[in-house]
Formats: C-alpha cells, structure tokens, sequence
C-alpha cells in the first residue's frame, strides 16, 4: 500500500469524529479517459492479455430514454459499471465523473480492497462537493459496481442497484447484494421477489455515490479461476432478463453471449439504459 493510500486510509477512518474533521480540497479537472481513440485501445489491449482475461463490454440508451446515464468503466484491471441518476444532466455527469475519478485514483496502485474501499470513498467525496457547488445538480449520484483484478484474487466494490455475477463452472452466483428499497424489504421478508419486479419503489435506491458527504461500501475478496466469467451490469439488464436467460447466454462464447444478452434486453422492451462488462478470465497470474 503506498504512502499517498495510506494517508487515505487515514483521512477516511470510519470513526465518525475524525469524519466530521475532514477537509477536502476544492475540485481539480479530472483526466479524460478515451477509450474511443485506436492509440488509447493500445495499451488496454495490451493490459487485458498480461492480465489473462478476455473482456467485451455493451451500452446501449434502451428503447424508452432520451439520454444515456450509464458509463462503463474498462481500465485493466479495472471493470465496472456506474448508472448515473439525478435530474436532466445529473445522471449522465455523476457516472461519468465516477468513471473517470476512480480510474484516476487506482491508476498505478496494486489491486488490494483495502485502497479500492478508499478510492470509492475519495470519489463519493468529490462527486458530492461537486452537486453541492452547482445547484443545477443538487442531488445528483451514480450506483457504482466494479471489480479490480490482481494476481490471485478479484476485489469487488459495491454501492447501488447495479449487480456484479459471478460465472462458474456452469453456475451463475449474484455476488452483489442490491442497496435499494424492494431488495431490503425482500431480505426482510416483508415481499417476495416476485412482487418486488412490480413494487412501486422498486427504483428507489438506499446507496449511491455522490449523494452523501459520507458512503457505506461492501467489498468483497474472490480467489481468481481459470474460466470465471465475471458480470457487471446496471439493472436495464438484470431487471429485465432471469437469471436462467443470462446462464444460457453465458454459455456461449463471450462476444456472442454479449450481443445476446443485448438483444434479450431489446426484446424484452428496453425501458432503462442498459450497460454491462464480461470479463473472462484465462486463468490467475503464477
């Protein structure tokens, strides 16, 4: 963990005192990451294959919205995806800047949870100073769901209604557990899944980045596989397709299980934005 991590882990400790002391400096312009350039896609490329993973990712805006809120994060070893939410620009804005931020933060470092916790938390910081010094985006926030690769093992983090799966050995496993309304009333026993697809406040959300001057992140530690298919997905998927419809998809090889999954979604109406990540792995690093 390096010096400037550290110094991190210590601005942020979870003490609440030393919480309501921390000072934050106004807000610098944040790289650009483009991923659209062919010079760009060099060196991403060339990080996938020392990193031993196939990767294909899909965005689409969906059949029903006007604006595309979502922003897909892939920087190997970094793969995720943030679902942004928050009045006319809001949304497109605070999932953008997550993107960027987070990238920003983990570029150099060695995967380890402990520093992904901390780049979550410097970037639900700055998001949410950034929605406070314009009032046109009061309010403004992103669901993040990202997974950060190292050598043997796969560090997950979590805010929000966006979903991280894991594909194994023909098994499909929801590693993420949702921040929102329904899926807490679920756990609770208060409705069953069935009635949560329909529920009113199925979109109301408990966790987002930016929306709060302090964030609760779930991390999670899983041992890399030869073969894994990792899923990170904003909910205009998996609220629209079974969990069978997507085993089924993964199945097939990764650009056709991708485009699959892409046009389930199509075909079952495409009301929200809908972006995803299939991150295969070929096997840990020795």
């Amino acid at each position: 963990m390096t010096d400037e991590t550290v110094r991190h882990l210590q601005a942020y400790h979870t003490d609440e005192s030393s919480e309501r002391q921390v000072t934050v400096e106004p807000t610098k312009p944040i790289p650009v990451v483009t991923d659209h350039i062919d010079e760009a896609m060099k060196p991403e490329a060339q990080r996938e294959e020392e990193l031993h993973v196939v990767v294909e990712s899909r965005t689409d805006i969906g059949l029903v919205r006007q604006v595309n809120q979502d922003a897909v994060i892939l920087f190997a070893p970094l793969f995720g995806v943030a679902d942004g939410m928050g009045g006319h620009k809001g949304g497109e804005i605070a999932s953008t800047e997550c993107r960027d931020r987070l990238i920003a933060f983990l570029n150099g470092k060695q995967p380890d949870p402990g520093t992904l916790e901390i780049g979550v938390k410097v970037v639900n910081r700055r998001i949410h100073i950034h929605a406070t010094e314009d009032e046109t985006l009061s309010g403004m926030g992103t669901t993040l769901t990202c997974i950060w690769m190292g050598e043997k093992e796969v560090y997950i983090a979590h805010a929000g209604d966006s979903r991280c799966y894991l594909f194994r050995e023909g098994e499909l496993r929801q590693v993420t557990q949702d921040h929102s309304m329904v899926m807490e009333m679920v756990r609770a026993g208060i409705i069953t899944p069935q009635q949560a697809k329909v529920h009113p406040m199925r979109n109301v959300i408990t966790r987002a980045v930016g929306t709060d001057r302090g964030l609760s992140v779930d991390i999670t530690t899983i041992p890399r596989q030869m073969g894994d298919i990792w899923l990170i997905c904003s909910d205009g998927l998996h609220g629209q397709l079974s969990e069978d419809t997507i085993r089924k998809d993964l199945d097939l090889p990764l650009p056709e299980a991708a485009d699959a999954l892409l046009s389930a979604v199509m075909e079952a109406g495409a009301p929200d934005n809908v972006s995803f990540v299939l991150v295969r792995d070929r096997g840990a690093q020795v």
